[in-house]
């Protein structure tokens, strides 16, 4: 009876999660956009890498999200091993935007204001855990 339950309500959650995380990306996309042609005709500096690279990494931890939820349904050791396998690049391209951001912190500390300057070291980690 569990199972049935699981099987027939947790996808909504699964397909919310992954709605969410498609709308962050595209409207931190278009926010991305929009500020870099702002900055090109007003000639002024904006962190457009940065607020992208942000958005990016929020947009996978809730498609990360959805992915460790669908573990739940996994019927097979192949399904799991291709469930594993995407788990494992989404947190590795998580990382990696992480680390980007923070290098481009150290990089362009002079030009951030402070409200822009964050300490992304355990942000990652602590979502992990």
């Amino acid at each position: 009876m569990l199972e049935e339950l699981i099987i027939r309500y947790l996808p909504l959650p699964i397909h919310l999660l992954e709605l969410m995380g498609i709308t962050v990306i595209t409207i931190g996309a278009f926010k991305a956009f929009y500020q870099y042609v702002k900055s090109l005709l007003l000639k002024e500096h904006y962190p457009v890498k940065y607020q992208f690279a942000e958005a990016m990494a929020m947009a996978l931890e809730f498609k990360l999200a959805a992915e460790i939820l669908k573990t739940v349904l996994v019927r097979s050791l192949q399904e799991i091993a291709i469930l594993g396998a995407i788990v494992l690049l989404r947190i590795l391209i998580t990382l990696i935007i992480y680390w980007e951001i923070k290098q481009d912190n150290v990089e362009n500390a002079p030009e951030h204001n402070s409200k822009q300057k964050t300490d992304l070291d355990g942000q990652f980690f602590t979502f992990i855990y």
